[in-house]
């Protein structure tokens, strides 16, 4: 099949979206069909820098693209809204037998013109709750996100498949759906390269801190940002160091919160035992990550959490609070902990107290971090660009 994908932000930006699109297309080379991406320009015009996906690199048709001036950081770029890109001719000679768009907006708008024009299918990926992202606008959030809502409810219907990378995903949008429409809804996690990140070399933190040798290191990953919510993870760790005196807190990645982190951290009698890596590529942020004892996740926001696959491929139990995707993603009591929410002035605390309980037991951690790699399993890029696959095949009938 020619199979186009069109996303609104892509590589060398690193989210879970731009990692999902990246390793979907080389799997899907992989497996014989001719891919096209279409995707924002990168800054420098060229072929954008591999993140450890497995597969050959696609093909791509560049959107004239701009940087947003404020609060985005220097990789993320968007597309011109304007209908003449030379991308979009690329992908209209391409004629695809489907349009994978992982965006609904400025490339979703693309892609639904150029599945109607090649009379293909038009599959959709929902990887981002829009609503949660509502800060940003400030005292627009509230119209803003009743305008997203009744566009999204629209532009679903406008596809022939969604998919959700979650069950609490897919129950919500087909909810929100005219009954009769559930069925188009199909869940299929976003998938990672779990032989890759088992084969990883994994970077000693300790060393790089200069923390003793027996230090428990408690590692988060991902962009520094409001709705990460990494100010909670430094928090919990804050509370728990008192039962686990040996305690770190490796923040790997960055982002518009680092400095109000590295203040929190001064605050909270931290120093020394917070290290802060800033932004690195995605297999050093993996290679990092694998080195670490356990995992601590506080964001609420997310559709699966695909780091959460990453850092169970990587042999460490995942601490997470309870929210979407998370029960797709940890076993509780087998390769984690799912921390409860209610009441919320509880929530920090209660995350604590879980890092603490796992930290301070060895032979608890080590057989969670055993079972976390056999676990990750489920979640081989393989098997699900073979259940996408499966999927483009059912709607193009």
């Amino acid at each position: 099949m020619r199979i186009l994908l069109t996303a609104e932000s892509y590589l060398p930006y690193v989210s879970g979206v731009t990692v999902a699109v990246d390793a979907l297309a080389r799997g899907l080379g992989a497996r014989g069909h001719e891919v096209l991406v279409m995707a924002p320009r990168p800054a420098s015009g060229r072929s954008v820098e591999p993140v450890g996906s497995p597969g050959s690199e696609p093909r791509h048709a560049w959107l004239a693209s701009y940087q947003l001036p404020r609060f985005a950081p220097p990789s993320y770029r968007m597309p011109w809204p304007v209908p003449w890109h030379r991308g979009i001719r690329e992908a209209l000679v391409f004629s695809p037998d489907i349009v994978h768009a992982h965006h609904p907006f400025v490339t979703g708008l693309m892609a639904r013109r150029i599945a109607i024009a090649s009379g293909a299918p038009l599959v959709f990926t929902h990887h981002t709750r829009f609503a949660d992202y509502g800060h940003y606008l400030g005292p627009l959030a509230g119209p803003g996100r009743r305008m997203t809502d009744a566009f999204l409810r629209r532009w679903w219907m406008s596809c022939a498949a969604i998919i959700a990378p979650s069950n609490d995903l897919a129950d919500e949008i087909r909810g929100r759906l005219p009954p009769g429409h559930g069925s188009r809804v199909q869940v299929i996690p976003t998938g990672i390269d779990v032989s890759g990140i088992c084969a990883l070399a994994p970077v000693n933190p300790r060393a790089r801190a200069g923390w003793p040798v027996d230090t428990i290191v408690a590692a988060s990953l991902g962009r520094l940002a409001a709705e990460k919510s990494p100010m909670t993870v430094l928090d919990a760790v804050a509370a728990a160091v008192p039962r686990v005196p040996e305690l770190r807190l490796l923040m790997i990645g960055g982002g518009p919160e680092e400095d109000a982190l590295r203040r929190r951290a001064l605050q909270a009698d931290l120093a020394g035992r917070v290290h802060f890596t800033g932004a690195l590529p995605r297999p050093d942020a993996l290679a990092h990550l694998a080195g670490a004892d356990l995992f601590v996740f506080a964001s609420r926001t997310e559709t699966q959490g695909l780091v959460l696959a990453e850092a169970l491929a990587a042999g460490l139990p995942a601490i997470a609070f309870d929210g979407p995707g998370v029960r797709d993603s940890v076993r509780d009591g087998t390769d984690g902990v799912i921390v409860a929410t209610d009441p919320p002035e509880q929530r920090t605390a209660r995350l604590a107290h879980a890092i603490a309980t796992v930290a301070i037991d060895r032979h608890t951690r080590m057989e969670m971090a055993e079972r976390a790699r056999t676990d990750a399993g489920r979640f081989a890029v393989e098997q699900r660009v073979a259940q996408t696959e499966t999927l483009y095949r059912s709607s193009n009938r």
